[in-house]
């Protein structure tokens, strides 16, 4: 698959193409310079043909430790992985020094450049854009609009001498959950031999050919990029004292022993009342999606400050969403007293997340590189709980045991039959439940049916889903 890397000064439309080229609303996109400042990639489309497409933050002309110097230092990072180099000018402003200095500078690498002139929406703007752009020594400028899509079918033609020649087709569909009308769930009642896997499997196998999805979120300044660094073992995302300094969220693909993970590095999550800036509502926005499309999500905590009101009001996010929630307890290193912080932080789990006991919990030094294994391994094993599948019969037996020890509350006087179960869904367990009165059944009950589940079924840490159902009257034609 061909690799492309987008560059050029700040604000001329890099993120713009790049969301236009992946199809999708990845990339932050607003008039304010330096909104990137990682390089992110993922894959798209050209006409006919997939590639990945890389975006990266503006260049900018500084060689010192600031925030400018790091953001550079990141865009050469991704030239180096890059089979083409896309080199953006805006048309409506015409160059600038700063373009014709980074146009000194893409001449001296290794890799080809195609100079694109963005903003051409209209003939005569482009005219006069592509005409000054030939003095930068790029060769041929495409007048292109990366918002309305000008100019790709050209920017196709330029690409096809360094497109493989054999493009092999990637499976990217992952469905995590089946999607039920009520007329299929209702017809499962009372069917023994309904399996929603083959065979009860108590250990179900990871598949490797896919990544597994880990979104890692917290507030900011928790170490959530130095985390990323961290088990990428490169620096990746940006890193530093400020916070704040993720903005969009990162994707990285990367293994850990015998299996594929995409790791995503997510902007900072604060509480609605001290967001200000319309950007920092975009990020926002990114994280809270990266949470919904993974897997896993890392909570990762300040042990000086751990799991306050922020912290929970994320992990009930991710619960809510079925996801994979493993708490990170970072700085770990610095801890006095740990005993006492690990009491302390167990008790608030206990007593804010009751929903889902045994969430677990590493502790961890992101910059000393301390415990990450064992983070990872907690990962796996939890994958593995979230896939499991208990089988039709083996349900409805203990269903029996469990109501014969303690039958649900009478309504109006009569017993309110819990009659058939099965699972439906996994990644998180998913259980329907048909009840004579589903509607009379309460919280409280439903509570003891599931940690039964998760007792019996060996379903720690992870998310269960229940699902009552009206049954059907058996003496009714």
């Amino acid at each position: 698959m061909l690799s492309i890397a987008i560059v050029g000064r700040p604000n001329v439309g890099k993120s713009t193409l790049f969301n236009r080229l992946t199809g999708k609303q990845l990339a932050l996109v607003d008039d304010t310079p330096g909104v990137t400042r990682d390089w992110r990639e993922a894959e798209g489309r050209l006409l006919d043909r997939k590639i990945r497409v890389m975006d990266t933050a503006g260049l900018e002309e500084k060689f010192d430790n600031s925030m400018e110097a790091r953001m550079r230092r990141q865009t050469e990072a991704a030239l180096d992985r890059a089979d083409v180099v896309l080199f953006i000018v805006d048309g409506r402003a015409g160059l600038t020094p700063m373009d014709e200095h980074f146009a000194q500078w893409l001449r001296k690498q290794s890799r080809p450049v195609i100079l694109l002139v963005n903003k051409c929406e209209q003939d005569k703007t482009a005219d006069v854009a592509v005409a000054e752009a030939y003095s930068l020594g790029l060769g041929d400028p495409i007048p292109i609009s990366s918002a309305h899509g000008h100019g790709l079918d050209e920017l196709y033609n330029l690409l096809t001498p360094y497109f493989p020649k054999n493009d092999i087709e990637e499976d990217g569909n992952d469905a995590d959950q089946k999607i039920w009308s009520d007329e299929e769930l209702d017809s499962l009642e009372g069917n023994e031999s309904f399996e929603f896997a083959s065979e009860d499997d108590p250990a179900p196998k990871i598949d490797t050919s896919k990544p597994i999805r880990i979104a890692i979120v917290g507030r900011p300044n928790a170490g959530k990029s130095t985390l990323m660094n961290a088990l990428l073992q490169e620096d990746r995302v940006i890193t530093g004292p400020e916070a704040g300094l993720t903005r969009d969220a990162i994707a990285v693909d990367w293994g850990w022993g015998d299996y594929k993970f995409r790791l995503v590095d997510t902007a900072g999550l604060r509480r609605k009342s001290k967001i200000e800036h319309r950007l920092e509502r975009m990020a926002v926005d990114d994280t809270l999606r990266a949470i919904r499309l993974s897997q896993i999500v890392f909570l990762l905590v300040d042990a000086a400050a751990p799991l306050e009101k922020q912290d929970l009001q994320i992990a009930d996010l991710v619960i809510r969403e079925g996801r994979i929630l493993i708490i990170g307890i970072n700085k770990w290193d610095t801890v006095q007293d740990r005993n006492e912080k690990l009491t302390e932080i167990k008790t608030i789990l206990s007593e804010s997340l009751a929903q889902v006991p045994d969430i677990p919990l590493v502790t961890l030094s992101a910059l000393r590189e301390q415990n990450l294994d064992k983070l990872m391994q907690a990962a796996v094993d939890h994958y593995v709980v979230w896939n499991k599948r208990v089988s039709t019969g083996r349900l409805n037996r203990w269903l029996d045991m469990r109501t014969s020890r303690m039958p649900p509350p009478l309504v109006s006087g009569r017993p309110n039959r819990l009659r058939f179960m099965t699972q439906i869904n996994v990644r998180p367990p998913t259980f329907a439940l048909w009840a004579s009165k589903p509607d009379n059944v309460p919280d409280t009950y439903k509570r003891y049916l599931i940690n039964g589940l998760r007792e019996d079924y060996d379903l720690p840490g992870v998310p269960i889903r229940l699902l009552m159902r009206k049954s059907k009257n058996p003496f009714a034609e």
